[in-house]
């Protein structure tokens, strides 16, 4: 069985909770260890795109879902015990719902805002 970083565990357990702030610091001490770690980057991205979304910065969540589209591409299929081709479809359909003529919307307005899709993420391995 692989080991990874006691934070990519944690990652999991906050993401599948819909704790993205966390996520993101969490991630953000693996990168900052391992910058060449594009794949990381990817996920972390991902998950401030969410972020922003939940409180209405639809600009913000729009550029960094594409973003994290283009870290990720490079491990599809799968990549450190996750399904990246999974994850990848998860942010192309984020990105056919996230709006495109908005760019921000005030918090207590964000149930104007489509819903994303729900995402469960596992480690395979």
């Amino acid at each position: 069985m692989a080991h990874y970083p006691t934070e990519y565990y944690e990652f999991f357990v906050k993401f599948n909770e819909g704790d993205y702030y966390t996520c993101h610091d969490l991630l953000e001490e693996i990168w900052m260890a391992d910058k060449e770690n594009l794949f990381i980057k990817g996920l972390l991205q991902m998950t401030v795109a969410l972020y922003h979304y939940s409180y209405g910065n639809v600009k913000g969540a729009r550029s960094m879902m594409q973003v994290a589209r283009d870290y990720l591409q490079k491990y599809r299929p799968f990549y450190w015990g996750v399904d990246v081709e999974e994850i990848y479809t998860y942010i192309e359909h984020c990105l056919a719902i996230i709006p495109t003529d908005v760019d921000r919307i005030d918090f207590s307005e964000i149930d104007r805002l489509p819903l994303l899709p729900p995402l469960v993420l596992y480690l395979h391995d």
